[in-house]
């Protein structure tokens, strides 16, 4: 099983936004939500994860809910 070490995002604000981020694993981006560090963990390629904070850095994806 893989081990990774998160940290929090600097995009987190500590009450409703808080992802935490891990990039200690070759080849991995890890995502999860930091309100519940045993849920889900979305796992991406770093050139995918590049791709979709472009995308968003652009405003080609929709923010917020």
């Amino acid at each position: 099983m893989t081990t990774f070490d998160f940290r929090k995002s600097s995009y987190s604000n500590g009450t409703q936004e808080c992802v935490e981020v891990a990039t200690n694993v070759q080849g991995v981006v890890a995502i999860r939500d930091s309100k519940n560090p045993a849920g889900p963990i979305l796992r991406f390629t770093p050139a995918t994860w590049a791709d979709f904070h472009a995308a968003l850095a652009e405003g080609h994806l929709p923010q917020g809910r």
